[in-house]
């Protein structure tokens, strides 16, 4: 792992020549991290585990961040969080190997590499903290988070039937990927990102 691919904060360019900052979710950022989860699509938090746009899980939230349970990495523009990579660690001792990835993206940031460059980033601070499996869960219609995952080496592991079903009682089917981190480092060398992801420092 080289250091740039750990360098936070960062600049990160977008396709189309916007920029983002790459940087940690810090507790000061709690109102900003709100009025972003307040923003989504409801479609967007169908598949989380907890509802994002409460205070009190944002607080929840937090506190995971300061005890490093979680790593919460954010898209910030102008003054905006445009979008999170995070990974949840397992407090089960026989999972604690295991971290679930969670990325979302604001609606007019999308197309543009974003999602990507958070879960390389996240990925990188996985590996530091000694991960070494990472699952990540969505539904079949997001095509967009599908083509990014498997892009990044993620494979399809199971499909659940009817797992989730949003406010007005419809059921969808949910994937669940998952991606060996370990060889994570390798396909970054190979592909040049390591030394890409720091290149606008």
């Amino acid at each position: 792992m080289t250091a740039s691919t750990l360098t936070l904060p960062r600049t990160h360019a977008l396709a189309g020549g916007s920029t983002v900052t790459l940087r940690l979710l810090t507790r000061v950022d709690r109102e900003a991290l709100l009025a972003f989860t307040t923003s989504l699509p409801d479609h967007d938090r169908l598949f989380l585990r907890t509802d994002i746009t409460n205070p009190d899980v944002v607080d929840g939230w937090l506190d995971n961040v300061d005890l490093e349970r979680i790593i919460t990495i954010v898209a910030e523009r102008e003054g905006r969080i445009v979008g999170y990579g995070s990974v949840h660690m397992s407090n089960a001792p026989w999972s604690q190997h295991v971290g679930e990835l969670r990325v979302l993206i604001s609606e007019e940031m999308r197309g543009k590499g974003l999602g990507r460059a958070l879960t390389e980033a996240v990925f990188a601070q996985a590996l530091q903290r000694g991960i070494e499996k990472m699952v990540a869960q969505m539904t079949v219609d997001q095509k967009g988070a599908i083509a990014t995952f498997e892009e990044l080496g993620f494979k399809a592991e199971a499909l659940l039937v009817d797992h989730v079903k949003d406010r007005e009682g419809k059921k969808h089917d949910l994937l669940v990927y998952s991606h060996d981190v370990r060889g994570f480092q390798s396909q970054l060398d190979a592909y040049g990102l390591s030394e890409a992801a720091g290149a606008a420092d």
